[in-house]
C-alpha cells in the first residue's frame, strides 16, 4: 500500500491493542501500514477485516455467541428463508440475514438461535409461530423430521468428532471454527495427491495451512487444534484420525521400513477417491495452493527444522501443550 503522502510503499506494522467491544476489553494484534516519513497508520480492507475479526471472535467465543457461518448452518439444515427464520424466532425481518451477514446478535437472541439448531426445540418453536400458514407449518415439520432421523444416522460420525477433536466450540485453540472431519479429510486427501507426503510432513503441510489462513483472516480452515511434540506441530490425536481415513478408503498409506529400525508411513492416493474443493472457498484454496508451492521441493528433515524454529512450537513443546492459534501472527515467512 502506498503512502497517500509520498506515494511511496508503506511498511507493515503490528502492535498489540487493547480494544472495546461492547463495553468488553480484548487484546489484538492490530495491523496497518506505517508511512515511514509521517508515521501515519492506515488499514486496507483486508487488514480492517482482521483487525475486526479478533476482536469480535474473542467477545463471540467468550458468550457462546454463534458465528455467521453457523448460523448459516441452521437455517440451511431446515431448508427455509432468512426471513422466514426471523418469523418463527420473532425477530424483526431482516434481524436473521444481518446476523448471518456478521452483525452479532445480543446474547438473549443468540440463545434462541442456538436453541433452534436442536430440531426437537426447533419444532416447539415452529408449533408456536401463529403468523405460518398451515401448509407451510407442515412442510417445515416435515423438513425437521428428516433431520431428526438424519441424525439419528449420524450418530456414530458425531460421536467420532467428539473423540477426535475434543473440543467442538470455537475458540482460539480452533482458530474460531467448530473442528471438521469433512473439511480435515478433504486437506489431507488433497495433500497426499499432489505430493504424497511422508506422515510427519503431512502434520507440518496442516500445521502451515491452517495457521497461515488464520494469519490472513482470523479463521482456520478445519478447526482442528494443534499439540507441540518433539517432531514439530501435529495436529492433535492425528494418529487415529489418520488410521479412520485410510480405513475408509480416503488414503492407502505405505509403512516402509528405514535401516536405523524405524517405520515410515508415506500418504499414497486411494483409486477410489479424490479431493473435493467444493468444502473451501477461494481464500483457502489459495492458502492451500500456496503450502504446496512453498514445500513441494522440501524433505521431511527439512521441514521439521522450520518447524522448531516456529515460535509457535518453541513456546508449547515444554509439557507438549495446545498451540494457540495467535501464534500465527509469528510464524516465519521463509
Amino acid at each position: 500500500m502506498k503512502s497517500p503522502f509520498t506515494g511511496k510503499e508503506m511498511s507493515i506494522h503490528k502492535e498489540w491493542r487493547t480494544m472495546r467491544f461492547r463495553k468488553e476489553e480484548f487484546k489484538v494484534l492490530f495491523h496497518s501500514y506505517i508511512c515511514d516519513e509521517t508515521g501515519e497508520q492506515y488499514e486496507d480492507e483486508a487488514f480492517s477485516e482482521l483487525n475486526y475479526n479478533q476482536l469480535v471472535s474473542q467477545y463471540r467465543s467468550k458468550y457462546i455467541i454463534p458465528f455467521p457461518y453457523q448460523i448459516i448452518a441452521i437455517r440451511g439444515k431446515y431448508d427455509i428463508s432468512a426471513s422466514r427464520m426471523s418469523e418463527i424466532l420473532g425477530f424483526g425481518v431482516n434481524s436473521y440475514r444481518q446476523y448471518e451477514s456478521g452483525e452479532i446478535p445480543s446474547q438473549s437472541n443468540a440463545r434462541l438461535i442456538q436453541l433452534a439448531e436442536d430440531p426437537h426445540e426447533f419444532k416447539k418453536l415452529v408449533d408456536l409461530c401463529s403468523t405460518i400458514e398451515t401448509k407451510v407449518k407442515d412442510k417445515i415439520l416435515h423438513k425437521i423430521q428428516l433431520v431428526l432421523e438424519e441424525q439419528k444416522n449420524s450418530r456414530f460420525e458425531r460421536l467420532l468428532e467428539n473423540y477426535f477433536f475434543e473440543s467442538c466450540v470455537p475458540n482460539s485453540l480452533t482458530g474460531f471454527k467448530i473442528p471438521s472431519l469433512k473439511k480435515f479429510t478433504e486437506m489431507v486427501v488433497f495433500f497426499t495427491e499432489l505430493m504424497q507426503p511422508w506422515k510427519t510432513k503431512m502434520n507440518k503441510l496442516l500445521f502451515y495451512s491452517d495457521f497461515l489462513m488464520f494469519k490472513q483472516t482470523g479463521f482456520s480452515i478445519s478447526g482442528i487444534q494443534y499439540r507441540a511434540i518433539p517432531m514439530g506441530p501435529v495436529p492433535d490425536n492425528f494418529n487415529s484420525i489418520y488410521e479412520y481415513l485410510a480405513k475408509n478408503d480416503n488414503i492407502d498409506i505405505l509403512y516402509s521400513s528405514f535401516a536405523n529400525g524405524g517405520i515410515g508411513e508415506q500418504f499414497k492416493p486411494n483409486s477410489n477417491r479424490s479431493s473435493d474443493m467444493e468444502f473451501f472457498n477461494k481464500t483457502e484454496l489459495s492458502i492451500l495452493h500456496n503450502v504446496v508451492e512453498r514445500f513441494k521441493n522440501t524433505s521431511t528433515n527439512e521441514i521439521i527444522e522450520m518447524s522448531h524454529k516456529e515460535k509457535a512450537w518453541l513456546e508449547n513443546i515444554n509439557g507438549m501443550k495446545l498451540i494457540d492459534y495467535n501464534y500465527s501472527f509469528d510464524l516465519n515467512e521463509n
